[in-house]
């Protein structure tokens, strides 16, 4: 039994939801648009500000889609509501970051600058020149974004040099002194 898929999923103030022939949900917020398209297979309902997602059988993969479809429209919703936010750190000499325009340039420790061009419905800041804020709508944009910045310079074991996201631990490995002893 999907136990996510059977959560309702409540409708804040100031969003509608539209769902259209062929299982295409529009949802709009304060924040902007967002349209998907889902599997027949399912049915999504709105009844009295709550949105619902039932199956048809109990195959397998009906039961993936479930939980799927759920969490899908879940983001969605949030993300016209709420908005999504990562934020990166960027650890070592040297290191620093600067928006202009909507382009993100990262100088980290290579002999060339790397640069970013910022495409629409993703939002980089830095709000320093070691703390890289990317926010949006769409949850997977912005995790993709995040994502892809952090894969210019991966925090090494080491030192710890690198590009993280905020609050997470990186584990340190001791260095070629510590066993000579």
């Amino acid at each position: 039994m999907s136990r996510i898929g059977n959560k309702a999923i409540t409708i804040p103030a100031g969003v509608e939801v539209s769902i259209s022939d062929k299982n295409e949900v529009t949802v709009k917020g304060p924040k902007g648009t967002l349209t998907r398209q889902f599997s027949e297979i399912l049915g999504i309902k709105i009844e009295e500000g709550i949105l619902t997602v039932s199956r048809p059988n109990e195959e397998k993969h009906t039961k993936q889609l479930h939980g799927t479809t759920r969490a899908l429209l879940n983001n969605m919703v949030e993300g016209v509501s709420q908005g999504f936010e990562k934020t990166l750190e960027l650890v070592g000499i040297g290191f620093r970051s600067a928006v202009s325009g909507n382009k993100l340039t990262l100088n980290v420790g290579y002999s060339h600058p790397v640069e970013f061009v910022v495409e629409e419905g993703v939002k980089v800041e830095c709000v320093s020149a070691t703390e890289i804020k990317v926010s949006g709508i769409d949850k997977q944009r912005v995790g993709e974004w995040a994502a892809n910045i952090r894969a210019v310079r991966k925090p090494e074991p080491y030192k710890g040099k690198g590009i993280r996201y905020k609050g997470e631990h990186v584990r340190r490995k001791e260095g070629k002194t510590a066993a000579k002893k």
